[in-house]
């Protein structure tokens, strides 16, 4: 019986004996695409037989407002007899009401001095006295400018708010920090709330709260919670392993290592999210003037309804004082949280916390006795007629005849018809289906397949919603302004990374920028370009441009040292350094900028809508001034799954963040 002998097998060389499934593997991406045509290509026929290509088929499109409209009826009729609201939601209501009134009452008692000392000696304890001294002339400017009352409404609104964003979201995130499961659950749910344009929690509050401050502070509340709640489920979990194991080695019960370990040990990031929950809390107060919140938000969103900009400016000013205050004593909080104590030391601890109580309620008494509860008139400057002079003067010289250029006016113009109009056009005249296929291929390169479909169905609800068009025309306003904040972000970043003297000079200015909220953006785009969609498209640019700036320059400056000089002990140039080493490897940090990009513009290309950007924005307002309750739930709808789209298709996951990094 013969036997076989063995064949001597070779072993392949490199870039041969390869299928095409084996180069498919290494190249996850095109594989993807792949077989994204495959599916286009047996799918499309089909669809485009049944239903014809161009804009989103009525066949596919639920009319939602003959429902819509009955449940706002029936809710409109039952708000003061039904026990649900009787006895729950008309709770609620009436303790936001009186809350807020308390601390509004409470502020008009210490009177603006005692406020103003209150602010200052705050600043004072937690960073030192050139921040207690920024505080005082911050609130002294808000009653120079008079709008001490307004500010004063704000800042009740806001204390309620806060303080029940930070319960809510502590809660969250304990119940996410301690339970695996939970955190599950609550994470995909935060990541979408995180995402979506503040316009869009507006309308649910109103339908069940009407028009006024419950609903105000509870649309506040819905939306500055996440952070709080993300951030305490963040630190709970990061907790350091070795001290967890000690205490739990000398006994400690679960409430024990609670209250004794794992609060203390997250202490920096509950400061990190209450300083995120006040600046959130902070821009949606501002915002939720559009449903009667009143305050300051409500003086700029009159006056940019009568494109009164001085007006706008005079209310817009304090709001970023506000901001600007808040925002630097909670950083500094979490600063000082492990640092040496400074200071003389008679004044550490509750001394120095005692000293300015005292000082503050000697103050307010003083006040009291003198009639100074609110701002004395007399003590005003009135800059809304300079600002409007100078806005009148901007027009006649500014707007058009301006040498090369053309005036601010013209570039609007062109912005309009070269960028805006094409884009809306081409993106109006895709056959739906495409749009669909772009989406897909771009969330699943990025993700996995369940992004995709994500992605997908939140693009296709928006179809269903029947609102297709004015989807678009809003995508199109997006695509232009995250193109021009991306090449000027990436540029001005690129030249903060070479130079650290520019660097330097950027960083107050993007901490300010970033200290804004959204709506005062608007002011000063409004001045320069009157209202239409290039305006709204410039003031989406500049609110996000220093998160794409700060981002790219970190990613930037975080480049691997050795990789740098390697490139350079082979000679590459300073361009090629760039191109072949810096850009690559700072590629998570760029997606991430594009990310913020995206749905920083969304936010304020939503808000357009006030200052005439039309689309989606348009219904959200006419719906909320109108009482057309209808329209404005399906455009809030189509906003949330715009939203939820672009961030899918613009955020990698986790597992492809690893597989690149």
């Amino acid at each position: 019986m013969a036997t076989a002998q063995a064949t001597p097998v070779r072993p392949a060389r490199p870039g041969t004996g390869r299928g095409p499934l084996a180069a498919l593997r290494e190249r996850p991406a095109a594989g993807k695409l792949l077989l994204l045509a495959l599916a286009a290509a047996v799918l499309v026929p089909l669809v485009h037989g049944r239903w014809g290509g161009g804009v989103w088929p009525d066949a596919l499109t639920a009319d939602l407002s003959g429902p819509l409209g009955s449940v706002t009826d029936w809710i409109v009729s039952n708000r003061d007899s039904h026990p649900l609201f009787l006895y729950f939601f008309g709770h609620i209501s009436n303790a936001v009401v009186l809350s807020v009134r308390g601390v509004y009452l409470v502020l008009l008692a210490l009177g603006w001095a005692g406020v103003t000392v209150l602010a200052a000696a705050v600043a004072w304890r937690v960073a030192g006295t050139r921040l207690a001294l920024t505080a005082a002339a911050s609130f002294l400017a808000c009653g120079l400018l008079g709008m001490w009352v307004p500010t004063m409404q704000t800042l009740a609104l806001m204390v309620v708010a806060v303080l029940a964003s930070v319960v809510l979201g502590l809660l969250l995130g304990l119940a996410a920090g301690l339970s695996d499961r939970v955190f599950r659950i609550l994470r995909p749910v935060l990541d979408t709330m995180q995402v979506l344009p503040a316009f869009a929690y507006l309308l649910p509050v109103v339908l069940v709260f009407g028009i006024g401050v419950p609903g105000a502070v509870l649309a506040t509340v819905v939306y500055a919670a996440p952070p709080m709640a993300r951030l305490t489920a963040l630190g709970l979990r990061g907790a350091d392993g070795g001290v967890m194991e000690a205490v739990t080695s000398l006994g400690a019960t679960g409430r024990q290592r609670l209250l004794t370990a794992r609060l203390p040990l997250a202490r920096k990031e509950l400061l990190l999210g209450l300083n995120q929950t006040i600046m959130m809390a902070l821009s949606m107060a501002v915002i939720a003037s559009v449903i009667g919140a009143g305050g300051l938000g409500d003086r700029v969103y009159q006056a940019l309804s009568a494109v009164d900009v001085g007006a706008a400016l005079a209310a817009g000013i304090p709001i970023v004082l506000l901001a600007v205050v808040l925002d630097r004593t909670t950083e500094a909080a979490g600063r000082r949280i492990g640092a040496e104590p400074t200071g003389p030391a008679l004044l550490r601890g509750w001394r120095g916390w005692g000293l300015a109580a005292l000082v503050t309620a000697a103050v307010a008494v003083v006040g009291r006795l003198t009639d100074g509860r609110v701002w004395p008139e007399d003590v005003t400057v009135a800059i809304a007629g300079p600002v409007n002079t100078a806005k009148d003067w901007m027009v006649d010289h500014l707007y058009t005849g301006v040498p090369v250029v053309g005036g601010t006016a013209d570039l609007a113009s062109h912005f309009t018809s070269g960028v805006l109009n094409p884009l809306r056009s081409g993106l109006t005249s895709l056959p739906w289906w495409s749009v669909l296929l772009v989406v897909a291929a771009l969330a699943w390169t990025i993700g996995t397949w369940r992004t995709a479909a994500t992605a997908v169905l939140a693009m296709a609800a928006i179809g269903v919603l029947g609102v297709w068009e004015p989807s678009m025309d809003t995508l199109s306003q997006v695509i232009a302004a995250v193109a021009v904040t991306l090449v000027l972000g990436f540029s001005i970043a690129i030249g903060a990374a070479r130079s650290a003297r520019l660097e330097k000079l950027l960083r107050p200015v993007l901490d300010v920028f970033q200290t804004m909220p959204q709506f005062v953006y608007l002011i000063p785009v409004v001045a320069l370009f009157g209202v239409g969609r290039a305006p709204a498209a410039a003031a989406a640019v500049v609110y996000a441009l220093p998160a794409v700036v700060r981002i790219t320059t970190q990613g930037l400056r975080g480049v691997d040292p050795a990789a740098l000089e390697g490139a350079r002990s082979l000679g590459a140039t300073p361009g090629q350094q760039l191109r072949q080493v810096q850009l690559p490897l700072a590629r998570p940090s760029l997606l991430l900028a594009v990310n913020q990009a995206v749905v920083l513009v969304l936010a304020v290309v939503i808000i357009g809508g006030l200052v005439g950007s039309g689309a989606l924005g348009y219904d959200v307002v006419f719906g909320l001034a109108q009482g057309d309750l209808a329209t404005g739930l399906v455009a809030g709808a189509a906003i949330v799954c715009l939203g939820l789209m672009l961030d899918r298709v613009t955020q990698p996951t986790a597992r492809r963040q690893r597989q690149e990094s």
